[in-house]
């Protein structure tokens, strides 16, 4: 299966198996798991695994409250249903008792009103210490009435421990010598066109004041691209370029038009006029920075990701991100209250002296009023005109929230071998869920 690039997604090339359940590459392969096996199995199934990643999800956010525990035990619910699928088509003809985690489930409403949130605590964290916590002093014991000679080793080594810490922050005794990391290989050499910039990193915390969320072009923008309108328009194979900027301008100037009266809707000698030869910058990236404090996070709670809109990434082909972005409607929650569209250029200039950020949009509409039964996520559909020309329209910066992840309907559709991959997935396919798995913050925004 074919899924479009995405900060923190992993990119299985060969397939992935499950014979290791633990590690980064597993952990990724779930995020898109559920809509690759929509068609070939039963719709039960696909139920259950939903059902099962939506407690999942739950029970990591940072805040749980009364609504959260009434839908932590509706998805345990449920999933118990639905799982017995799994025992009536033969693959758990004896139940799920000898499954001591599928057991734990039923524990966690009650334990998080007792202890709070987990907020990513594993359950299984005393695996790992099992060996030092327990089977070494076990050894050290006398084996006649262990545990407490146990729990006074365990003790003595916290206090060892944390003497140690103190001697070597005070310089009395030399810290302990770790190996060092490989240095990173070298960036490949740039084509033109790609981008032009110092790597940053897609994904991950920031520590920056709170706020709701905010997104900002690059510092520098594209260097050697033409920056006339017509060239670039020639540039980004966007004819309509010249048209969409005289529209923006429209709809910034006229903040409070109604709808049927906005820039698209008027003829195009009313909107303001701009130059052919006018100065427009292009960027290739946008830092999006918002708050989610249920992944890793910084000080503030803030995250921050990368989203591209560039003609050739990594000297390979053309990348167009999709975003998410506020709705017109304030009073609708979770996707109801967000649109759906795929950035092809993040742009700046000037008009009568005010400096105005945008993005290129080419919109997305929703499949329906509710998300898909089996799945529980949201269908969205590129929007095309009468000649099935892609709906583009140029909005400003601050309409954007951050990175969206799509990923193709297939049905019970084979994915095509040739000619088919990441780079090209968001035009194949005619249909789309928008995949509020590819982490927490997407949960809590896209149910």
């Amino acid at each position: 299966m074919a899924t479009t690039p995405f900060p923190g997604l992993r990119q299985f090339h060969e397939g992935r198996g499950f014979k290791q359940w633990t590690g980064n590459d597993s952990k990724g392969l779930m995020k898109v798991y559920l809509p690759a096996i929509v068609g070939h199995v039963p719709p039960q199934m696909v139920q259950a695994v939903a059902d099962f990643l939506e407690f999942c999800y739950l029970v990591r956010r940072n805040v749980i409250d009364e609504d959260t525990v009434a839908a932590i035990e509706n998805a345990i619910s449920r999933f118990h249903h639905s799982r017995e699928i799994f025992r009536t088509t033969g693959v758990r003809p004896d139940g799920f008792s000898p499954l001591p985690r599928q057991h734990s489930l039923v524990h966690y409403p009650l334990l998080i009103q007792q202890f709070g949130a987990p907020n990513g605590l594993c359950s299984s964290i005393t695996e790992s210490k099992h060996i030092v916590a327990v089977k070494r002093p076990w050894r050290r014991s006398s084996r006649n009435q262990p545990l407490g000679q146990m729990l006074l080793t365990n003790q003595r080594q916290d206090k060892l421990s944390a003497y140690r810490v103190d001697l070597e922050s005070r310089n009395l005794l030399l810290p302990r010598k770790s190996a060092a990391p490989p240095p990173p290989p070298p960036p490949p050499p740039l084509r033109p066109g790609t981008i032009d910039e110092p790597e940053e990193e897609e994904s991950g915390p920031i520590d920056q004041p709170y706020s709701q969320g905010d997104v900002k072009l690059s510092r520098k923008p594209a260097r050697k691209i033409p920056r006339r309108v017509d060239d670039l328009a020639d540039y980004l194979q966007q004819p309509q370029l010249w048209t969409l900027l005289r529209q923006f301008l429209y709809n910034q100037l006229h903040p409070d038009a109604p709808v049927g009266q906005m820039g698209r809707d008027i003829p195009i000698d009313q909107c303001p006029n701009l130059d052919h030869r006018h100065c427009v910058f292009l960027h290739h990236s946008a830092h999006a920075s918002f708050f989610a404090p249920s992944d890793a996070s910084g000080l503030g709670g803030m995250r921050h990701e990368l989203i591209r809109a560039v003609k050739s990434w990594r000297n390979g082909p053309a990348r167009y991100d999709c975003v998410f972005m506020e709705g017109d409607d304030e009073g609708e929650v979770g996707f109801e209250g967000l649109l759906v569209g795929r950035v092809f250029a993040f742009l700046r200039f000037k008009h009568q002296g005010v400096d105005y950020p945008c993005a290129l949009i080419h919109w997305f509409s929703t499949v329906g009023n509710a998300p898909c039964d089996e799945t529980g996520m949201w269908m969205v559909q590129p929007d095309l005109d009468r000649q099935d020309n892609p709906v583009m329209e140029v909005v400003h910066i601050d309409c954007l929230y951050r990175g969206a992840h799509l990923i193709g309907i297939t049905g019970d559709e084979r994915v095509p071998v040739h000619d088919f991959g990441p780079h090209n997935s968001l035009d194949k396919y005619m249909a789309f869920y928008v995949n509020k798995y590819v982490d927490y913050h997407a949960h809590e925004i896209a149910f």
